[in-house]
């Protein structure tokens, strides 16, 4: 059958806009993610119920729900990038796409208001650190990190050495009938070379002393001070950090995007070779 004079040729039956590249790696970036939120998740579960006390639960969040809760919300996005790349649904791309771009924008806003509020953060930081610290005996993982971080960072308290009068072991007042009154925990004390057994009472009675005398045997300077030095100096590196976590997203919002587009398209050309079969001219 002829074609109408000035029609357009219509593409063949078999010609599609969606390109098998673009949605099987959309898939595949997809299905990485959400094997990695059911790890987290079995984590998570894991945690909670392996401990009968929540594990660090008195830094603010417990991390076995923070990972669970991080989990479920990754399987459910990572799910809509799956089936939605898969079944070529344009409503779950784009809202994998949007509760993506949200969670982009979210991280960049938190960047921005920690470096301009970072007095507020530093703050905050500390009032973790002291509740930490109060609680140090309460819970071994909760002490076996403030033992890591202190050796890691040669620090010992918050702000100082004096800050471990605040747990109710390690405080100085007259009244405390405890063995380590006025002492600090051993991870505060100078390394010993060839130290072949661990003195944990080398710590005992420091904070009786000033900063001088003591700074003979524990480290005397608060761990926010070297935290924030650390952070200074290793900006290079935990801009990397930020860059491969942005990475993937973006990556992920531009394939969705790009697959969207694509599948409208395959639309209209579906829409336009049905109008012209019935088209006599055609």
């Amino acid at each position: 059958m002829a074609r109408r004079p000035g029609a357009p040729a219509p593409y063949g039956e078999e010609f599609s806009f969606v390109s098998p590249l673009v949605k099987y790696l959309l898939f595949f970036f997809n299905m990485l993610f959400w094997v990695i939120s059911m790890v987290m998740v079995g984590v998570g579960v894991y945690a909670r119920l392996m401990k009968h006390a929540a594990a660090l639960a008195y830094l603010e969040v417990d991390p076995a729900i923070l990972l669970i809760v991080v989990g479920v919300l990754m399987f459910l996005l990572t799910f809509c990038g799956c089936i939605g790349s898969l079944r070529e649904n344009i409503c779950l791309l784009q809202t994998f796409s949007f509760c993506l771009t949200i969670v982009f924008l979210l991280q960049l806003a938190a960047g921005v208001l920690g470096f301009v509020f970072s007095d507020k953060a530093r703050g905050k930081v500390n009032e973790i650190i002291n509740n930490a610290i109060v609680h140090y005996r309460d819970d071994l993982d909760l002490q076996n990190l403030i033992d890591f971080g202190q050796k890691k960072f040669s620090c010992c308290g918050g702000i100082s050495y004096k800050d471990w009068s605040q747990n109710m072991y390690f405080n100085c007042s007259d009244d405390n009938p405890s063995r380590e009154r006025c002492s600090v925990p051993y991870s505060c004390c100078l390394p010993t070379p060839n130290q072949a057994v661990i003195n944990t009472m080398c710590g005992q009675g420091m904070q009786d002393f000033d900063y001088l005398e003591a700074s003979k045997v524990i480290y005397t300077n608060g761990c926010i001070d070297k935290l924030v030095n650390w952070i200074h100096s290793n900006l290079f590196l935990l801009g990397g950090v930020a860059l491969g976590l942005a990475i993937p997203q973006l990556v992920g919002i531009l394939l969705s995007q790009i697959l969207v587009n694509q599948i409208k398209d395959q639309i209209k050309l579906q829409l336009y070779n049905q109008q012209h079969r019935a088209d006599p001219w055609y």
